[in-house]
């Protein structure tokens, strides 16, 4: 059996969390290829009880998640065992904390003493190294995949759609990136255009005052409803339920989660036009893209008007999920980076 490779996150299972549920599919593929995984959750464990428990296990790499949230101790412990770190870029640390000028610095030392970094998406390597022309870290692509969890247990779901009328579905955690509210207003006029019509938010609340607006807004409208944050054995259920999935980001981290899933279930998308959302989501091809909330409530309603359309964009969506973004592809990525990194898990 290989050392251990440590996989540290700022959220790990049961968080509903985009870094928690790609830590989560990670490892679990990892595992069932004999390498042993061992993830640490930040969000719960104190620095001291991982670094200790890092020194019992003695892995071969360290994994880190997350530049700015995971990247500092991991590089601290990293350096301590004298093993290789492993770093990769999941969004607000490439999109947000890179430029932060309370950050920025945090990030540059985190990605300067990794061994090498990983990104979901070219786009995201491109602005990495746009920002840190002098980086010498090497960067590689690895594309993110989809794995669903087997149902929940109880055998229970969220309460999903009321009525026969088209469903929207809004899943993301609730905070100012993802845009929220952008689609209460855009959605106005179009709503009493389709009888019935639901959007649906399905989500943590990250943001306290991004969530309480969000409520405020929905309260005043009675066909959004705000379902709450979902074990993610349970989405499954909610995407094939739905009509249209919105994702109104203002960035991504080259791949996000839920867009994958619900091209993966031959669901329509409609998404912002930024390069995250572009990865996945080629414009009349495997979904829609937007740039204003003008456009936004047009493209909505031509797709909630137009099954057809819905159908051919899910098909084709599914089909390019199914051929270049699948599990094995992504767990044969991160194991070639491994094994670039330390010969203890070569063949692995």
């Amino acid at each position: 059996m290989p050392p251990p490779v440590a996989l540290l996150t700022p959220f790990a299972f049961p968080s509903v969390r985009g870094n928690a549920i790609t830590v989560a599919r990670i490892a679990q593929g990892m595992r069932a290829r004999g390498v042993d995984v061992r993830v640490w959750d930040l969000a719960v464990a104190p620095e001291g009880a991982v670094a200790a428990e890092m020194a019992e296990h003695a892995p071969a790499l360290i994994h880190a998640f997350h530049a700015y949230r995971a990247g500092p101790l991991a590089l601290r412990l990293a350096r301590a065992a004298a093993i290789p770190l492993l770093v990769t870029i999941t969004g607000t640390d490439a999109n947000q904390d890179l430029f932060d000028p309370d950050r920025t610095e945090i990030v540059r030392r985190v990605l300067e003493g990794a061994a090498l970094i990983t990104v979901f998406d070219e786009s995201i390597a491109l602005r990495i190294a746009s920002a840190l022309p002098d980086l010498v870290t090497p960067i590689a692509v690895v594309p993110q995949s989809v794995a669903f969890p087997p149902p929940a247990a109880d055998g229970g779901a969220p309460a999903g759609p009321a009525g026969p009328g088209p469903v929207v579905l809004f899943p993301a955690g609730i905070r100012g990136v993802k845009n929220p509210r952008l689609p209460l207003a855009a959605l106005d006029a179009v709503a009493p255009r389709h009888a019935g019509l639901e959007l649906l938010y399905v989500g943590p609340i990250l943001d306290r005052d991004e969530g309480e607006a969000l409520l405020s807004g929905i309260a005043a409208r009675p066909w959004a409803r705000y379902l709450g944050a979902v074990p993610h054995a349970r989405m499954r259920g909610l995407f094939e339920a739905s009509d249209l999935v919105l994702n109104c980001s203002a960035s991504e981290g080259g791949m996000p989660n839920a867009v994958l899933e619900a091209l993966a279930l031959g669901r329509a998308v409609l998404a912002s036009n930024i390069e995250g959302n572009r990865s996945l989501v080629e414009d009349g091809v495997t979904g829609l893209l937007f740039d204003t909330p003008e456009a936004l409530a047009a493209q909505a309603d031509r797709l909630l008007g137009d099954p057809e359309l819905r159908r051919r964009l899910g098909e084709a969506g599914r089909a390019r999920v199914t051929t270049r973004f699948e599990p094995g592809r992504e767990l044969d990525g991160y194991l070639t980076v491994y094994a670039q990194l330390t010969p203890a898990l070569r063949g692995a």
